[in-house]
């Protein structure tokens, strides 16, 4: 047999080998698509449950949120009346204080007062502090400066109307004036 003949068998051969082959081969190619397609099944499965996941986390969030602050609007509209009602105790002079006829009315009136503090308190409505603390944009609305020698500037020395929270966000600022420095 010449050399053309030897190389010719051999390309012979090795066709018959990869014709043979060629099932296998394309087995395994399948084999690998399916492997590659069900991680990627796995992966989305595992995206769409901590998607889930996050949405319930999310939505118990904002009901505990929902319940916890349902009554803000109507605490907004409550504070004006405490304000009316410290505002007309505030008023009543010291001679009608000491006169016996009007005690029980007064008894009422602080008893309400009384009252409307501790539906706050049980609610998680507090009255911000103001006087005497640095002011906090956050907490407190300057109103006005005020001169002082006694005072740190920046310091609240005047409380206009009383501030609130609920929990802890801000239902009202504190409407207060600051010291300035000058006398």
């Amino acid at each position: 047999m010449n050399e053309d003949g030897k190389l010719h068998d051999e390309a012979e051969e090795i066709r018959v080998e990869t014709a043979a082959d060629a099932p296998e081969l394309e087995q395994q190619d399948r084999l690998t698509e399916l492997e590659r397609e069900l991680e990627e099944a796995r992966q989305n499965v595992l995206y769409a449950q901590a998607e889930t996941q996050n949405v319930r986390r999310r939505l118990e969030m904002e009901k505990q949120a929902a319940s916890a602050y349902a009554a803000t609007s109507f605490a907004r509209d409550i504070l004006s009346v405490k304000d009316n009602l410290e505002r007309a105790l505030a008023s009543i002079p010291e001679e009608l204080r000491a006169d016996d006829k009007w005690k029980g009315l007064l008894t009422g009136i602080e008893a309400t007062g009384r009252e409307i503090d501790s539906v706050f308190q049980r609610h998680g409505i507090t009255r911000v502090e103001a006087m005497g603390q640095p002011l906090d944009p956050n907490r407190h609305q300057a109103m006005l400066e005020v001169p002082s020698a006694d005072a740190t500037p920046g310091t609240i020395v005047q409380e206009m109307q009383a501030g609130y929270m609920i929990k802890d966000r801000l239902l009202r600022p504190a409407l207060v004036g600051v010291a300035k420095a000058g006398g």
